[in-house]
């Protein structure tokens, strides 16, 4: 490459891979959405937009014929050679790889406006003028195809195109709306479907084959060095263009030019430097990210928003600068100019010293680089990216590099932050010990005490994370570290999101509580005036004992967990556990939160998940053994065909039961599976059973209260079908609770809901009850066991979380 005389060589490949940009996503987001309004105009108010246009045009119109044919001969010239000056340019460019994406863009396009019923044809959306000029140069402009196929071309051809001729090119094809309407020839809107759809195609096609390599403007490049009296003499890609910047080695020589001599030289010995160069999609993303991380984060914990990518590497030089001037910066900046082409140069020396993560790992050399974070903290900076690669290790000092995300001025948020990644990089090289010791040396413990609360997934970005192996390990072992030697008994994770992973799982919830509860919400009306006739004794009653299943369900897992928590909080706890378990599919919310709650009472996650899987096996074998005994007490003679299911569906379901087993045999991973974690699991399980025969007393509380909980629910019912004049046993209600509740469970709706009520109501039937009793009063038990406590459960779980209970 010759620039200005000067021969410099350059070496490695610059052009930047196809890749998938954000503002691609962009343009084919607004493409569709102005082809969906184009088509929806046009089908809805087709007749107002041909009155509309015919009234602007007989306005406007102020060309006579012969003037108007020379206006629409002249732009039909410019319409018919624009493709072909595109691609002549792209020719003569050598862009040999954008022609097959130009053509099928093209062609798509054309054939996207041919295809009608018939077959293929060109639309006929336009007037029968006679006075029109009638060329072959305004068959082109009547025809939307035409139009349609000029957008798309310009569409994919335009990240290679220079903005000023893509303006110019854009503009032209646009201009067809005010001289359609000055000519008085020809209807504009159809133009409009052309325009729509030519552009939606290109943006897809963009989409698809990834934004082109940009001509890089290196020899503006190489000016912009020369007058910081850095004369190249030789270029070496070390990093092509594509997620980051296009990274070069640059060689070079004293300048000796008179015009640059009074320039300020800031070359090394020997002269070279790094050559960071952004293109104008290279940061396509960035803004895209800031919106998104203070839309997620409070603002303390965002830093202010760059306006563009340029704004973006300006800041980044500065920085460099400002940390170069308190000697800790292992580099120093050389040059930053705005390219053509909407490029961005930023160059810098090479970094001094040798990278943290390439060290011996010395322990003597903890202490400097805790030394000289110290540095930048006094001066109000922080870093904001303390990886271990950016750090690097020159004559025994700690230098600093990557400063794409410092702060002068910084918060104490961001402060906290470095010294939080700080202690991520220097635990995973030095050890904890080493790494906490030289933080609290340099700053006070207090200091370090309050950081460390940021030792968590959510508190450290991704990058610094992904920088260590084994972050979450690492975390642990430097947060366990601070409280040894701060004597701290524990640290409070630091809340930095706008929104809890507690209020996001209630949001959950309440979503999905309204969810369930549209289907029951259509039947109130029907189900009010039923309830004119009821007997509210028997509602109360059914209220009642709807509420002691709480406290059986208490007493069974407060057995469970060998009385180590508050039996009255326990209680409280399943009104919010109804809740949670109604508004998640097969109750796993209910069965979360007892576990949650155990754990927030004093056992440990083990033993927490060990009593609420005792709970629910006691659970299911009292269930199992009171539904024996009642189907033997209520005779054969039933038809419970309404509830049961048919042969069919039970040999479907041994079918798939047999098949699981099959494939858990067969296959390796499964049966390693099964053999690690299901099977010790199960053995645990058993041992507790067991140990469980050995306390008569602790077994009977869990059976009684586990009893209570099924009978308690069968006696709802039958108070609930009383209420409305039913005339059916205990017995029977408390075999169609059983069934039917078992039966349901399986549904994938949460709670059960619509399931719950059919299997019950087909229960009641095959019992006799008639159905204008059963739905009212299967209706009425899930008012009084499903629906009122659910709506209590909500502020009781608030109050146990208010009051960390859970």
């Amino acid at each position: 490459m010759r620039v200005d005389g000067r021969e410099i060589t350059v070496s490695g490949n610059l052009l930047q891979p196809l890749v998938r940009r954000t503002n691609d996503i962009f343009r084919l987001s607004m493409a569709t959405v102005f082809l969906a309004a184009v088509v929806t105009s046009s089908l809805v108010t087709r007749r107002d937009w041909v009155a509309l246009e015919r009234s602007i045009s007989g306005v406007v119109a102020l060309l006579t014929p012969t003037q108007s044919n020379l206006v629409y001969l002249a732009y039909g010239v410019a319409i018919l050679a624009l493709p072909f000056a595109i691609l002549i340019g792209l020719i003569t460019a050598r862009q040999w790889r954008l022609l097959a994406a130009y053509a099928a863009a093209g062609v798509i396009a054309v054939l996207a406006l041919s295809i009608n019923s018939s077959g293929f044809s060109a639309p006929r959306w336009h007037f029968d003028l006679d006075d029109r000029l009638r060329t072959l140069l305004s068959q082109f402009l009547d025809d939307p195809r035409w139009i349609a196929m000029l957008a798309a071309v310009l569409t994919v051809s335009g990240p290679w195109l220079e903005a000023r001729w893509r303006r110019w090119w854009w503009a032209l094809l646009l201009a067809f709306v005010p001289i359609h309407l000055v000519v008085s020839a020809v209807v504009p809107a159809r133009s409009l479907l052309g325009l729509s759809v030519g552009w939606f195609v290109g943006a897809l096609t963009v989409l698809v084959v990834g934004t082109p390599a940009l001509e890089v403007p290196l020899d503006g490049a190489v000016r912009a060095l020369i007058r910081r009296g850095f004369a190249v003499t030789a270029l070496t890609v070390v990093r092509p263009a594509g997620a980051g910047p296009l990274v070069l080695w640059a060689a070079c020589e004293v300048a000796d030019d008179p015009d640059v001599s009074h320039v300020p030289r800031v070359v090394t010995e020997p002269p070279q430097a790094i050559v960071e160069m952004y293109g104008p999609n290279q940061r396509s993303g960035g803004i895209v990210s800031q919106v998104w991380r203070r839309v997620r984060l409070r603002n303390s914990e965002t830093a202010p928003l760059h306006a563009s990518m340029r704004r973006a590497v300006e800041h980044r030089g500065l920085m460099a600068i400002a940390i170069g001037e308190l000697g800790v910066a292992n580099s120093t900046t050389i040059a930053l100019a705005a390219l053509e082409r909407g490029w961005t140069l930023y160059a810098h020396t090479q970094p001094r010293g040798v990278t943290l993560d390439a060290t011996s790992a010395d322990v003597s050399l903890v202490g400097p680089v805790w030394q000289a974070l110290g540095v930048l903290h006094r001066h109000q900076i922080s870093h904001g990216d303390l990886r271990a690669k950016e750090i690097t290790i020159d004559d025994g000092a700690a230098l600093f590099g990557g400063f794409g995300s410092a702060e002068y001025g910084a918060t104490d948020v961001l402060l906290q932050a470095d010294i939080a990644a700080l202690l991520v990089s220097t635990t995973a090289i030095f050890g904890a010990e080493a790494s906490v010791g030289a933080a609290i040396a340099e700053f006070d413990e207090t200091t370090v005490l309050n950081a460390s609360r940021r030792l968590t997934k959510a508190a450290l970005p991704k990058h610094i994370r992904d920088s260590v192996p084994d972050a979450s390990v690492v975390m642990t072992a430097a947060r366990d570290e601070v409280m040894h030697q701060t004597g701290t008994d524990r640290i409070k994770a630091e809340t930095i999101t706008r929104f809890t992973r507690t209020q996001v799982i209630q949001l959950v919830l309440l979503v999905a509580l309204v969810y369930v509860a549209y289907p029951f919400i259509s039947t109130v009306p029907a189900f009010f005036s039923e309830l004119r006739t009821a007997n509210w004794w028997w509602a109360l009653l059914g209220l009642t004992v709807s509420a002691l299943t709480y406290v059986g369900a208490a007493a069974a897992l407060w057995a469970c967990a060998s009385g180590l928590v508050s039996f009255s909080h326990l209680a409280i706890m399943q009104v919010a556990n109804t809740f949670a378990a109604t508004t998640t599919p097969a109750g796993v919310g209910g069965l979360a939160l007892s576990t949650r709650f155990l754990q927030k009472g004093g056992l440990g996650s083990l033993r927490a998940t060990a009593a609420v899987a005792l709970q629910q096996s006691v659970q299911v074998i009292t269930h199992v053994a009171l539904l024996i005994f009642f189907s033997v007490i209520a005779g054969t003679s039933t038809n419970l065909s309404h509830f049961v299911p048919k042969t069919t569906v039970l040999y479907l379901i041994g079918g798939i039961a047999l098949g699981s087993i099959g494939i858990v045999t067969f296959v390796p991973a499964l049966r390693h599976w099964l053999g690690t974690a299901v099977r010790p699991r199960l053995k645990e399980l058993g041992g507790e059973l067991v140990e469980l025969m050995r306390e008569p007393k602790r077994l009977a509380i869990i059976v009684a209260g586990c009893a209570a909980t099924t009978l308690g629910a069968a006696l709802a019912l039958w108070a609930s079908v009383e209420a409305f004049g039913g005339g059916t046993t205990f017995v029977t209600v408390t075999v169609v609770t059983m069934i039917g509740g078992t039966l349901a469970s399986a549904a994938p709706t949460p709670g059960g809901v619509g399931a719950v009520e059919a299997a019950l109501i087909g229960g009641l039937a095959a019992f006799g009850v008639p159905a204008a009793v059963a739905v009212p009063s299967v209706l009425l038990y899930r008012v009084l066991t499903c629906w009122l406590p659910v709506f209590v459960g909500w502020p009781v779980m608030r109050w146990l979380t208010k009051n960390d209970m859970i």
